[in-house]
């Protein structure tokens, strides 16, 4: 007696890959989307019980897309390989989301809550400190958003050349630092504060005005402009 469900005892019209064929990929669940992504489950079993059993374990496509390999590869049917082609289809959409962010005809940042929207899809979900520069030109119009650095917060990490080079060579007039707080706590930490300093004070001498920095949580965001930090 067979004991274990395989995608081959479906229907082959019930089938993600023929029903994303003859309906559209919009007319997938989310576990038949991460079936196609996964492409085969183990033996004996079927992908979809391993999609199920990811969704179930991380409980949406966010908590998946915050994971690392490690934790994903903790789900039965889950190895490095498929690890990492879930690592990579979440990549690809947070680079589309990164890019459709910003259009060509960019809005003029005018506020605290406008430089959270430039940021927030790079920031959102990251396990590390991530610090991130938004360079704007003479009418706060965004030139585009760049990595500056990845881990914990400090001056050895964060130099003003690094974060100016990449303004200087963008010819931005100005600019806006942001970055994430992975445990949700707003609270700008020493480290930050002075961090903040040093970066306007670069930015005096290079003619390149820091106008804020921006600390980011899933929760939420603060302005170090608004609370007079800068």
């Amino acid at each position: 007696m067979k004991s274990s469900f395989t995608i081959h005892d479906l229907p082959v019209a019930e089938r993600p890959r023929e029903r994303m064929m003859r309906y559209g990929a919009e007319s997938l669940s989310a576990v038949e989307l991460l079936a196609l992504i996964l492409g085969r489950g183990i033996k004996g079993e079927s992908v979809m019980v391993t999609a199920q059993q990811l969704l179930s374990r991380f409980g949406s496509f966010g908590g998946m897309a915050s994971a690392s390999l490690e934790e994903l590869s903790t789900v039965r049917g889950i190895g490095p390989a498929k690890a990492t082609q879930l690592k990579a289809a979440f990549e690809l959409n947070r680079r589309l989301e990164e890019q459709t962010s910003i259009p060509e005809a960019a809005e003029a940042v005018k506020s605290p809550q406008d430089g959270v929207g430039q940021v927030r899809s790079m920031l959102k979900g990251k396990k590390k400190e991530h610090f991130l520069a938004i360079l704007l030109n003479t009418r706060n119009r965004v030139i585009k958003v760049i990595p500056i650095s990845m881990g914990t917060l400090d001056s050895s990490l964060v130099h003003p050349r690094e974060v100016f080079q990449e303004a200087i060579s963008a010819s931005a007039a100005s600019m806006i630092v942001a970055h994430n707080h992975p445990s949700g706590d707003l609270s700008p930490s020493e480290e930050d504060i002075k961090l903040t300093k040093r970066l306007k004070e670069a930015g005096e001498l290079l003619g390149i005005e820091v106008l804020d920095h921006l600390i980011v949580a899933d929760t939420g965001f603060i302005s170090m402009r608004e609370r007079k930090l800068l």
